[in-house]
Protein backbone atom coordinates (compact mmCIF):
# COMPACT_ATOMS: atom_id res chain seq x y z
CA UNK A 1 0.00 0.00 0.00
CA UNK A 2 2.64 2.24 0.53
CA UNK A 3 3.75 1.58 -2.97
CA UNK A 4 0.63 2.59 -4.25
CA UNK A 5 0.54 6.02 -2.11
CA UNK A 6 4.37 6.87 -3.61
CA UNK A 7 3.24 6.25 -7.08
CA UNK A 8 -0.23 7.98 -6.52
CA UNK A 9 1.65 10.92 -4.86
CA UNK A 10 4.40 11.04 -7.54
CA UNK A 11 2.01 11.02 -10.06
CA UNK A 12 0.08 13.95 -8.87
CA UNK A 13 3.50 16.07 -8.42
CA UNK A 14 4.23 15.45 -11.83
CA UNK A 15 0.94 16.49 -12.71
CA UNK A 16 1.50 19.80 -10.77
CA UNK A 17 4.96 20.40 -12.36
CA UNK A 18 2.88 20.12 -15.88
CA UNK A 19 0.54 22.42 -15.38
CA UNK A 20 3.41 24.86 -13.72
CA UNK A 21 5.38 24.31 -16.65
CA UNK A 22 2.22 24.38 -19.43
CA UNK A 23 0.75 27.86 -17.82
CA UNK A 24 4.44 29.68 -17.43
CA UNK A 25 5.59 28.74 -21.13
CA UNK A 26 2.57 28.76 -23.06
CA UNK A 27 4.79 30.22 -26.50
CA UNK A 28 6.50 26.63 -26.23
CA UNK A 29 4.02 24.87 -28.22
CA UNK A 30 4.93 22.49 -30.81
CA UNK A 31 2.30 23.35 -33.22
CA UNK A 32 2.07 20.91 -36.28
CA UNK A 33 -0.87 19.57 -38.84
CA UNK A 34 -2.71 16.83 -37.12
CA UNK A 35 -4.57 14.32 -38.56
CA UNK A 36 -7.29 14.36 -35.34
CA UNK A 37 -9.30 11.13 -36.56
CA UNK A 38 -5.71 9.35 -36.49
CA UNK A 39 -4.93 10.66 -32.98
CA UNK A 40 -8.25 9.63 -31.68
CA UNK A 41 -7.65 6.12 -33.44
CA UNK A 42 -4.44 5.89 -31.55
CA UNK A 43 -5.62 7.09 -28.30
CA UNK A 44 -8.52 4.26 -28.79
CA UNK A 45 -5.68 1.68 -28.90
CA UNK A 46 -3.71 2.60 -26.15
CA UNK A 47 -7.42 2.48 -24.04
CA UNK A 48 -7.70 -0.91 -26.24
CA UNK A 49 -7.23 -3.27 -23.08
CA UNK A 50 -9.06 -1.73 -20.48
CA UNK A 51 -11.89 -0.68 -22.52
CA UNK A 52 -12.58 -4.52 -22.68
CA UNK A 53 -11.67 -4.95 -18.83
CA UNK A 54 -14.64 -1.90 -18.23
CA UNK A 55 -16.77 -3.57 -20.59
CA UNK A 56 -17.42 -0.44 -22.87
CA UNK A 57 -16.64 0.21 -26.18
CA UNK A 58 -15.58 3.56 -27.52
CA UNK A 59 -16.68 4.44 -30.94
CA UNK A 60 -15.96 8.06 -33.60
CA UNK A 61 -18.51 10.24 -35.25
CA UNK A 62 -17.73 13.16 -37.45
CA UNK A 63 -14.30 14.11 -39.85
CA UNK A 64 -12.44 17.11 -39.41
CA UNK A 65 -9.53 18.37 -42.08
CA UNK A 66 -6.28 18.59 -40.40
CA UNK A 67 -5.78 20.53 -37.26
CA UNK A 68 -2.63 22.59 -35.91
CA UNK A 69 -1.85 22.05 -32.09
CA UNK A 70 1.11 20.28 -30.61
CA UNK A 71 0.96 17.09 -30.62
CA UNK A 72 2.17 15.47 -27.11
CA UNK A 73 -0.54 18.25 -25.14
CA UNK A 74 -3.81 17.36 -27.04
CA UNK A 75 -3.12 13.74 -26.51
CA UNK A 76 -2.80 14.21 -23.26
CA UNK A 77 -6.01 16.42 -23.20
CA UNK A 78 -8.26 13.87 -25.00
CA UNK A 79 -6.47 11.16 -23.14
CA UNK A 80 -7.78 12.68 -20.22
CA UNK A 81 -11.30 13.35 -21.41
CA UNK A 82 -11.07 9.62 -22.34
CA UNK A 83 -9.99 8.21 -19.20
CA UNK A 84 -12.78 10.10 -17.32
CA UNK A 85 -15.25 8.73 -19.61
CA UNK A 86 -14.33 5.33 -19.71
CA UNK A 87 -14.41 5.36 -15.91
CA UNK A 88 -17.61 6.48 -15.53
CA UNK A 89 -19.40 4.80 -18.48
CA UNK A 90 -22.14 2.25 -17.06
CA UNK A 91 -20.79 -1.81 -18.67
CA UNK A 92 -22.37 -2.41 -21.78
CA UNK A 93 -22.30 1.31 -23.10
CA UNK A 94 -20.19 3.19 -25.46
CA UNK A 95 -17.92 6.56 -25.23
CA UNK A 96 -18.23 8.67 -28.38
CA UNK A 97 -15.92 10.98 -29.38
CA UNK A 98 -17.26 13.42 -31.92
CA UNK A 99 -15.45 15.93 -34.01
CA UNK A 100 -17.08 18.67 -35.95
CA UNK A 101 -15.18 21.24 -38.39
CA UNK A 102 -16.76 24.87 -38.99
CA UNK A 103 -14.60 28.27 -40.88
CA UNK A 104 -13.16 29.48 -37.72
CA UNK A 105 -13.42 26.35 -34.88
CA UNK A 106 -12.80 22.92 -34.34
CA UNK A 107 -14.73 20.75 -32.07
CA UNK A 108 -14.32 17.58 -30.06
CA UNK A 109 -16.55 16.22 -27.83
CA UNK A 110 -16.57 13.12 -25.57
CA UNK A 111 -19.59 11.67 -24.67
CA UNK A 112 -20.40 9.09 -22.37
CA UNK A 113 -23.83 7.71 -20.83
CA UNK A 114 -23.56 7.41 -16.71
CA UNK A 115 -24.80 9.52 -13.58
CA UNK A 116 -25.94 13.21 -14.06
CA UNK A 117 -23.22 15.32 -13.04
CA UNK A 118 -25.12 18.22 -10.99
CA UNK A 119 -25.41 21.71 -13.00
CA UNK A 120 -24.11 23.80 -9.97
CA UNK A 121 -20.47 21.25 -9.81
CA UNK A 122 -19.90 21.84 -13.63
CA UNK A 123 -18.35 25.10 -13.74
CA UNK A 124 -16.06 23.39 -10.69
CA UNK A 125 -14.89 20.57 -12.56
CA UNK A 126 -11.72 22.15 -14.23
CA UNK A 127 -10.52 23.80 -10.58
CA UNK A 128 -7.57 21.98 -9.46
CA UNK A 129 -8.23 19.67 -6.75
CA UNK A 130 -11.96 19.60 -7.69
CA UNK A 131 -13.19 15.82 -6.27
CA UNK A 132 -17.09 15.14 -7.37
CA UNK A 133 -19.34 13.87 -5.06
CA UNK A 134 -18.30 11.23 -3.31
CA UNK A 135 -20.73 8.86 -4.73
CA UNK A 136 -19.45 9.45 -7.78
CA UNK A 137 -15.24 8.95 -6.49
CA UNK A 138 -13.60 5.46 -7.62
CA UNK A 139 -10.61 4.02 -5.58
CA UNK A 140 -7.51 5.06 -7.07
CA UNK A 141 -8.90 7.57 -8.21
CA UNK A 142 -6.58 10.88 -8.74
CA UNK A 143 -6.02 13.97 -7.35
CA UNK A 144 -8.78 16.02 -8.92
CA UNK A 145 -5.82 17.34 -11.40
CA UNK A 146 -7.05 15.62 -14.80
CA UNK A 147 -9.36 18.12 -15.96
CA UNK A 148 -7.25 21.21 -14.85
CA UNK A 149 -4.80 19.61 -17.58
CA UNK A 150 -7.08 19.92 -20.22
CA UNK A 151 -8.17 23.35 -19.48
CA UNK A 152 -4.59 24.48 -19.45
CA UNK A 153 -3.87 22.68 -22.49
CA UNK A 154 -7.13 23.97 -24.02
CA UNK A 155 -6.32 27.02 -23.15
CA UNK A 156 -2.54 27.99 -24.53
CA UNK A 157 -4.03 26.59 -27.73
CA UNK A 158 -6.73 29.28 -27.54
CA UNK A 159 -9.35 27.83 -27.55
CA UNK A 160 -12.65 26.65 -24.70
CA UNK A 161 -13.80 23.82 -22.98
CA UNK A 162 -16.78 23.30 -21.41
CA UNK A 163 -19.20 20.34 -19.65
CA UNK A 164 -22.97 19.28 -19.93
CA UNK A 165 -24.43 16.45 -18.49
CA UNK A 166 -28.27 15.33 -18.08
CA UNK A 167 -29.97 12.45 -16.81
CA UNK A 168 -28.34 10.63 -19.84
CA UNK A 169 -25.23 11.86 -21.24
CA UNK A 170 -22.52 13.40 -19.85
CA UNK A 171 -20.34 15.34 -22.41
CA UNK A 172 -17.12 17.28 -22.19
CA UNK A 173 -16.14 19.42 -25.10
CA UNK A 174 -13.17 20.99 -26.80
CA UNK A 175 -13.43 23.96 -29.42
CA UNK A 176 -9.83 25.05 -30.85
CA UNK A 177 -9.76 28.10 -32.96
CA UNK A 178 -8.87 26.87 -36.85
CA UNK A 179 -5.98 29.50 -37.89
CA UNK A 180 -6.38 31.52 -40.73
CA UNK A 181 -5.07 30.55 -43.88
CA UNK A 182 -2.19 32.67 -45.27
Amino acid sequence: SNLEEFGRLNRMVNDMLFLAQTENAPDNLRLETLNLTETIQGLFEYFEAWVEDQGVALQTRGQVTAVKADRELLRRAISNLLSNAIRYTPRGNIVTVRLYQDLRTTTISVENPGQKIPTEELPQLFNRFHRSDPSRQHRNEGAGLGLAIVKTIVDVHGGDVHAESDDTMTRFVIVLPRPSED
